[in-house]
């Protein structure tokens, strides 16, 4: 077998069909394109999604809501904490670090609220932290503080 004598299966490859070439062709005259109307004419088409005349889908439909990108993305990172995690936490000191060093928190996360969900019994110092007003009144209570 030599490279010049390679060449494709026998009714694998057809001629391209050439139209407008004359009667004997069979695509003669009108070119396969029938006779006649906007698919017959050279650059006649009509655009996505135009039906005729009638108000097309995309219009017919109403308006929902739109979420920003950015507004999804920060949903992801923000991670709530119920306050009865905290009787758990080693130290008194809690941020964002702490949380994340005890396994409370994935490490992609980077921002935390925390909401009032059960109790606390330790005085706690919150740093950085993000607290509901009934969370923080509970922290309060317990004789910590929040910054």
């Amino acid at each position: 077998m030599q490279l010049n004598s390679l060449s494709p299966a026998r009714g694998s490859v057809r001629l391209k069909r050439r139209v407008g070439r004359g009667i004997g062709s069979g695509f003669g005259k009108t070119a396969g394109r029938g006779h006649k109307g906007q698919k017959s004419r050279a650059g006649g088409f009509h655009k996505t999604g135009f039906e005729g005349g009638q108000m097309p889908l995309q219009r017919r439909l109403p308006k929902r809501g739109f979420v920003t990108f950015k507004k999804k993305q920060m949903s992801k990172q923000i991670s709530k904490i119920r306050l009865s995690e905290f009787n758990s936490l080693e130290g008194d000191v809690v941020d964002l670090a702490a949380l994340k060093k005890n396994g409370i928190v994935p490490n992609k996360i980077k921002h935390v609220k925390i909401y009032l969900s059960g109790q606390i019994q330790r005085k706690l110092k919150i740093k950085n932290i993000a607290v509901t007003i009934g969370a923080k009144a509970a922290i309060e209570a317990a004789g910590g503080s929040v910054e």
